[in-house]
C-alpha cells in the first residue's frame, strides 16, 4: 500500500456526479444496513435525515441507521423515513471494550427494550460521554436481535477474536447472527474478503453486504476528513492514516452494490432477509404516565376534579361565579376527552411537594392560559382576569401533550429534582437531553484550526457578522476583516464551516425537562450519566420527545423567585404579614411611579436597557400595562411596526380604531372584542390566533398550525404558508388590505 505524502492536499469538494446504472438489467433489492450519521458525534458526516432521503432516492428498499453506542439520532431518522415512505431499521452499533463491533437491530418491541437496557447499563457504569459494553453484556441481551458482526480493518490479525465472538453470539441467538463484509478499496481487499467469506463458512454464519456508509454522498468526504481531525485533535496535514483512504464510504445504488458483490450474491439477498425480520418501529412506543400521583380507588379524572374543586373552595369562600364554573367545566371536559388528567396530576404532585416544603414556584408560559392550572395552584395567574386564549395551551387539534413549565427558587431546585428521583426512581425518571450543535463561531474556529489557519485569521473570521450568528459571510465583511476572499484555503474553510453548521457536537442535559414513566424508562430510551453528580439524562431532546408524544415536565430554576421568597420571609419576620404570589398587591401606585422613572435596575423582566428606555414612554399605571410593556419590547411588535401606533393611541395622539369586514356589517365588532385591551393593535400570540379564527375563519387545525409557526423555532419558515391564506380570507371578507 502506498503511504500518503507527509503533507497531503487539502480536501476538496468533488463535483456532482450523475450515477449511471451498471447494466441494463433490473438491480436486485438492496438495503444499506451499516449507516453511521453525525449522531455518532464526529464519526459521520451526514444528518440522519440526509441518509434516509438519499437511500430512498437511490432505490434502497430500506435503510438501517446504527450509530456508535447510541440511539440519539433515531427519532430524526424515523420522522424522515415516515415522510419518505421508506422502511427504517432502528438499531445501534455496539462498540465493545475489546475493540470489536456489532450492529444490533431489534426485531420487536421487547428486543428494543433489551437494546435500550444494554446501552443504559453501559453508559451508567461509565463517565459521561462514554459507554462500556463487554461481550458478555451483549450476549445477555441478544434475544430477539439481529446481530451483524463487523470485521475490523485489521481482520487478518484479529480473525480468531472475531471467530470467538461469532461462536458466543451464535450460541445465544442462533437464528440472528450475520457476518458483514464491505470493500475497503485498498490493495489487499480481495484477500481480506476471501478470508471473511471463509470464516463465515467455518462458523456457519451467513454473510451480508454493506458499504459501511459514513456520509450520504461522496461530496461529503472532505467534511468527513474535517470531523475526523476535530475528533482526533489533528490538523489536516498531520492526520495521515487517521483519514479514510478514499471517498467510497457513501450510499451506493443497488446496481453498484450488486456489481461489487458479484461473487457473493447471497450477501446482497441477506439484506432483504434482515429487513423482513426487523419490523420494530418507534411508532410502537407507548408512553405510560406514572401512577404515583393517583390515589388508589380513583381514576385520574376523578382525582383531578376533586383537586380543582378544592382549589375553587380556597379561592372563593362563598358562591363561585358562573363564568368561572363554565370555564373550569369546559377545560375539564377537554382534558378528559384527550386523556391528559394524568399529566396535570403529575405536575401538581411536584408543585404540591414544593409548596409543602416552602419552596416558591410558579408555572409560566401558556400554562397561565388555563383555569385548571390556576385552581390547582400550578400558576398564580387568573385567566379569567387576563382574557387569555386556552387553545394556545390545549386543544383537540394540537395532537401533543400540553407543555407546563414550572420555575422554582434557584437555590432550592435541586431539592425538587432529588424528590423526583426518589419518588419515581432513576429507572423511571431522567432529564431530557440538549443536543449541543455547531454554531457559526464554534464551527469556524474548529474548521480553521483543522485547516491550519493561524489564530489571528481564525479570530478575524469568527468576528464577522456571520461568525457570531448568521449563516453566511458577505464578501465585504471578509475584506473589512483584512482577509483575502480569493485565497483557496480560506474559501475551503468557509465552505466546510457552512456544511458543519448544525452538526451535533455532544449531548448535554436539558436545563430541567424531566421525562417520567410508569414502565422502566431505560427500556424506552437509553439513560446516561450527566457531568453533574447524581444526575442522569436520556439521549433524546425535547423535539424528539414531542415527535413521540412523551411526557416532559420542565423543572426550571429562577433566581428572582429566590429573591422574592427571601423578601416574603423578611416581611413576615418584621411585619407579621404573609404574602404569596397570588395575594400580593398588583396595583401599588408607588411601584408604578418608580417604574415610570425607569428606576428598574434589578426588577425582573423590565431591567434591560430596551425596557428601561420604554418605561418612561409607556408610563405603566396598572399590572396589565406591565404585561404590554414586556410584550411590546420584542422583535415581533418592533419589526411589525406595532410599537409607535400603540404609544400614539395610548397618549391620545392617534384615534383608536377597530377594522371591520365591510361585507359583513353584523360582524363589525369581531376585532374590537379581541383588540380592545391593546387599543386596536395586536401584540400577543393569543390575539393573532383569535383574529385568524374570527376574522379569517381559520379552522381549529389551521389555527393550531399558526400557533406552532409562531411559537417554536422548529417551524421557522412555515409562517409564510399561512400568511397568504389569512390575508386573502380577511380581504375577501372586506378588511382593509393595509391592516
Amino acid at each position: 500500500m502506498t503511504r500518503p505524502p507527509e503533507n497531503p492536499p487539502i480536501p476538496f469538494k468533488r463535483p456532482n456526479r450523475t450515477i449511471l446504472p451498471q447494466d441494463t438489467g433490473k438491480a436486485p433489492d438492496y438495503a444499506e444496513l451499516q449507516c453511521v450519521t453525525n449522531f455518532s458525534f464526529l464519526h459521520g458526516a451526514s444528518h440522519p435525515g440526509e441518509m434516509v432521503i438519499q437511500a430512498k432516492m437511490l432505490g434502497h428498499t430500506a435503510i438501517g441507521v446504527a450509530d456508535k453506542n447510541t440511539l440519539a439520532g433515531v427519532v430524526r431518522a424515523h420522522a424522515q423515513a415516515k415522510t419518505e415512505g421508506l422502511k427504517l431499521l432502528i438499531g445501534a452499533r455496539i462498540d465493545l471494550t475489546d475493540g470489536l463491533s456489532c450492529l444490533c437491530y431489534p426485531t420487536d418491541r421487547a428486543a428494543y427494550g433489551r437494546l435500550c437496557k444494554l446501552l443504559s447499563d453501559g453508559k451508567r457504569t461509565a463517565p459521561k460521554g462514554e459507554c462500556h459494553i463487554e461481550l458478555s453484556d451483549l450476549v445477555g441481551r441478544a434475544e430477539g436481535q439481529v446481530l451483524i458482526m463487523l470485521p475490523p480493518d485489521d481482520f487478518e490479525a484479529r480473525h480468531l477474536d472475531v471467530a470467538t465472538m461469532l461462536d458466543r453470539l451464535k450460541a445465544a441467538n442462533p437464528a440472528g447472527i450475520w457476518l458483514a463484509m464491505h470493500w475497503l478499496f485498498r490493495g489487499d481487499d480481495r484477500k481480506r474478503m476471501r478470508m471473511i467469506a471463509n470464516l463465515a463458512e467455518q462458523c456457519t454464519v451467513p454473510l451480508v453486504a454493506t458499504n459501511a456508509a459514513l456520509y450520504h454522498t461522496a461530496e461529503r468526504r472532505a467534511l468527513q476528513d474535517v470531523v475526523t481531525c476535530i475528533r482526533e485533535g489533528k490538523k489536516i496535514t498531520k492526520a495521515g492514516f487517521l483519514l479514510e483512504a478514499n471517498a467510497e464510504r457513501h450510499l451506493k445504488t443497488p446496481h453498484e452494490m450488486a456489481r461489487l458483490f458479484k461473487a457473493w450474491p447471497q450477501a446482497i439477498a441477506a439484506t432483504q432477509e434482515i429487513v423482513r425480520m426487523c419490523n420494530f418501529s418507534l411508532d410502537e412506543l407507548k408512553y405510560n404516565y406514572p401512577n404515583e400521583p393517583v390515589p388508589k380507588g380513583k381514576s385520574p379524572q376523578e382525582h383531578l376534579k376533586d383537586l380543582v374543586k378544592k382549589g375553587l373552595a380556597e379561592r372563593f369562600s362563598e358562591n363561585i361565579p358562573d363564568k368561572v364554573l363554565k370555564l373550569v367545566d369546559k377545560e375539564l371536559a377537554l382534558i378528559d376527552e384527550l386523556n391528559y388528567a394524568h399529566y396535570f396530576l403529575t405536575v401538581h404532585d411536584i408543585v404540591a411537594w414544593a409548596r409543602e416544603h416552602n419552596i416558591l414556584c410558579q408555572g409560566r408560559g401558556s400554562a397561565a392560559n388555563s383555569a385548571v392550572c390556576y385552581y390547582l395552584g400550578v400558576t398564580a395567574v387568573d385567566p379569567t382576569q387576563s382574557s387569555l386564549l386556552f387553545e394556545r395551551f390545549l386543544s383537540r387539534e394540537r395532537k401533543e401533550p400540553p407543555d407546563i413549565d414550572v420555575d422554582f427558587e434557584h437555590e432550592r431546585r435541586e431539592e425538587v429534582i432529588q424528590y423526583i428521583y426518589q419518588r419515581y426512581g432513576r429507572h423511571r425518571a431522567a432529564i431530557a437531553a440538549t443536543i449541543i450543535t455547531y454554531r457559526p463561531r464554534s464551527a469556524v474556529r474548529e474548521v480553521g484550526k483543522v485547516m491550519g489557519l493561524s489564530e489571528d485569521v481564525t479570530s478575524a473570521l469568527a468576528s464577522t457578522v456571520w461568525g457570531s450568528w448568521g449563516k453566511d459571510i458577505p464578501e465585504d465583511q471578509i475584506r473589512q476583516a483584512g482577509l483575502d476572499i480569493t485565497d483557496p484555503l480560506l474559501k475551503m474553510t468557509i465552505e466546510l464551516t457552512q456544511q458543519l453548521l448544525g452538526f451535533p457536537r455532544h449531548l448535554s442535559q436539558h436545563v430541567g425537562g424531566f421525562v417520567l414513566t410508569e414502565d422502566p424508562l431505560e427500556e424506552l430510551v437509553p439513560i446516561g450519566n450527566a457531568a453533574m453528580e447524581d444526575r442522569t439524562f436520556i439521549e433524546w431532546d425535547k423535539d424528539d420527545i414531542d415527535e413521540l408524544n412523551i411526557l416532559k415536565v420542565d423543572v426550571l430554576a429562577l433566581g428572582m423567585l429566590t429573591c422574592i421568597a427571601k423578601c416574603f420571609t423578611k416581611i413576615k419576620n418584621h411585619y407579621g404579614q404573609t404574602y404569596t404570589l397570588a395575594n400580593i398587591e398588583q396595583e401599588d401606585p408607588v411601584v408604578y411611579e418608580m417604574l415610570q422613572r425607569a428606576d428598574a435596575v434589578g426588577v425582573f423582566q423590565v431591567e434591560s436597557r430596551a425596557q428601561m428606555n420604554m418605561l418612561p414612554r409607556l408610563k405603566p399605571e396598572t399590572f396589565y400595562d406591565l404585561v404590554i410593556e414586556v410584550a411590546i419590547v420584542r422583535p415581533g411588535p418592533i419589526q411589525g411596526d406595532m410599537v409607535h401606533p400603540y404609544l400614539r393611541r395610548r397618549d391620545g395622539i392617534e384615534k383608536v380604531s377597530y377594522p371591520s369586514p365591510e361585507k359583513y356589517p353584523d360582524c363589525k365588532d369581531e376585532l374590537r372584542n379581541i383588540l380592545q385591551r391593546t387599543l386596536g393593535v395586536p401584540l400577543f400570540q393569543e390575539q393573532a390566533m383569535q383574529i385568524a379564527i374570527d376574522a379569517a375563519k381559520f379552522t381549529p387545525e389551521e389555527a393550531n398550525k399558526l400557533r406552532r409557526a409562531m411559537a417554536t423555532f422548529r417551524n421557522v419558515g412555515t409562517i409564510h404558508l399561512l400568511q397568504e391564506k389569512m390575508v386573502s380570507r380577511m380581504i375577501e371578507r372586506g378588511y382593509d388590505p393595509e391592516f
